[in-house]
């Protein structure tokens, strides 16, 4: 029998473990810890409160026993999906027009960025200046004489449509896809490009077949930051949204709200379902992509 050779670590993996270790061990902690006590608050572990029927199961079923649940979780998935899949689309057209030379390229290549350092509420109230019946687009189409009166603007914000969310989001997220697939794009060189224009390949099949499946790895880590964010966002549809049914972030807001302990522990549920959730949409998605990147020949 063949003796089993000792795979010894190499230092330099060593050495990086041991630096991360601090930052690693804190966040498993924080995080960690919050987890747990979320899970074990969602079923019935609240002796703060004077409640502990652990492990209960009530909350979860009032919770999903309810049509609004599930209203409000294509709600929730719909503004994630569109906005995410529009973001997409438009920071990768942005980062391939980065790559060419042409005139105010430098200072585009700033103004681009500006929404990554401006906070979300800013973005809503920006969204409310702008789109809103009264609003600075409505005025302008009454001045111009596309409408009557600014009233007669079509309702864009507080509506099930979405359109003033999703608009928050792309607005604020497409030059953070932007920036994550120009790096890529710097990262690989244009030699595949030019070689397959050289070999007669015209513009749309070397974005398929050469350039997009070196910037898939980049897409796939941005878009999964963008869906989890939007999944778990807040703001945007508390304030933009079209009211009940409302996304699962508010509702699980509106329920830590309420005096009655034992729905603050349903909020509690409702948080567990959109990480449960979200979790499992995000697996499958990595699922999905390593699949299609083995059948490629690639690990």
């Amino acid at each position: 029998m063949r003796r089993l050779r000792h795979r010894s670590i190499p230092p330099e993996r060593l050495w990086l473990v041991l630096q991360l270790a601090p930052i690693v061990g804190v966040i498993g902690l924080l995080f960690g810890t919050a987890i747990i006590m979320a899970v074990l608050q969602s079923l019935g572990y609240a002796p703060w409160f004077g409640i502990n029927t652990f492990p209960d199961y009530s909350h979860f079923r009032a919770l999903w026993g309810a049509q609004a649940f599930w209203q409000s979780l294509g709600l929730t998935l719909y503004y994630a999906t569109v906005s995410t899949v529009i973001a997409l689309i438009l920071g990768v057209g942005l980062a391939v027009v980065l790559l060419k030379a042409f005139r105010g390229r430098k200072l585009y290549s700033y103004i681009y960025k500006l929404p990554l350092m401006i906070p979300y509420t800013v973005g809503i109230a920006l969204a409310v200046i702008m789109l809103s019946n009264g609003g600075v687009l409505s005025r302008i189409f009454a001045g111009l004489g596309l409408i009557d009166d600014p009233a007669q603007f079509p309702q864009i914000l507080r509506t099930h449509f979405g359109w003033g969310i999703i608009a928050v989001y792309v607005w604020k997220q497409t030059p953070f896809i932007a920036l994550t697939v120009y790096a890529v794009l710097l990262g690989i060189g244009r030699e595949t490009e030019e070689a397959a224009a050289v070999l007669g390949a015209d513009r749309g099949t070397i974005f398929w077949k050469v350039t997009f499946p070196q910037i898939l790895p980049g897409i796939v880590s941005a878009t999964l930051i963008c869906f989890a964010f939007n999944v778990g966002a807040f703001e945007a549809p508390f304030i933009l949204g079209g009211g009940y049914p409302d996304t699962l972030p508010v509702i699980a807001w509106r329920l830590f709200n309420d005096a009655d302990y034992s729905l603050q522990l349903q909020g509690m549920a409702a948080v567990v379902s959109i990480a449960m959730i979200s979790g499992c949409l995000l697996f499958a998605y990595l699922w999905a992509y390593r699949r299609f990147e083995r059948r490629r020949g690639r690990s």
